[in-house]
């Protein structure tokens, strides 16, 4: 599995692309990169994974539910809403976001791509600057989870 660390800044071109960063390209290998983006369930970020970590976690919470229960079909369609599968060109590493997604997390001009293990989360830069938690919430949350 693939593991993404780091922050990279990077700005909308005029056709609405974004340069995929080069450290996240070549953690990829030889495979062309295919991601699946879609809208964070808890932050105002999109969230990017491979698509054999999408499929992964897809196939776990698929064999949670039970497609003859309205709510279990119902959670499925919700949760299927508001993805996309991008792939980096193979030239320059350009990717294009649909625009409905940007504009979910308010994206002007700037965006930040933050490494987070699994997954990369892009953020609005403005945002991502006012999201980040102080030092010491970080360290008293570290006591309460991991003790």
């Amino acid at each position: 599995m693939v593991k993404f660390v780091g922050e990279y800044k990077a700005k909308l071109d005029d056709k609405g692309r974004l340069v995929f960063p080069s450290a996240f390209k070549a953690l990829m290998g030889e495979e062309t990169p295919r991601f699946v983006v879609k809208q964070d369930l808890f932050s105002d970020c999109l969230s990017i994974y491979t698509y054999s970590e999408w499929e992964r976690q897809s196939e776990e919470i698929k064999s949670k539910l039970n497609f003859f229960n309205k709510e279990h079909s119902r959670f499925w369609r919700a949760y299927m809403d508001n993805r996309a599968l991008i792939e980096p060109d193979g030239k320059l590493g350009r990717i294009t976001i649909p625009k409905y997604l940007l504009d979910k997390i308010k994206v002007d001009k700037e965006v930040i791509f933050s490494g987070n293990d699994h997954k990369i989360e892009l953020w609005a830069k403005e945002l991502f600057e006012s999201s980040k938690m102080a030092d010491d919430e970080f360290v008293s949350l570290a006591e309460k989870i991991l003790g």
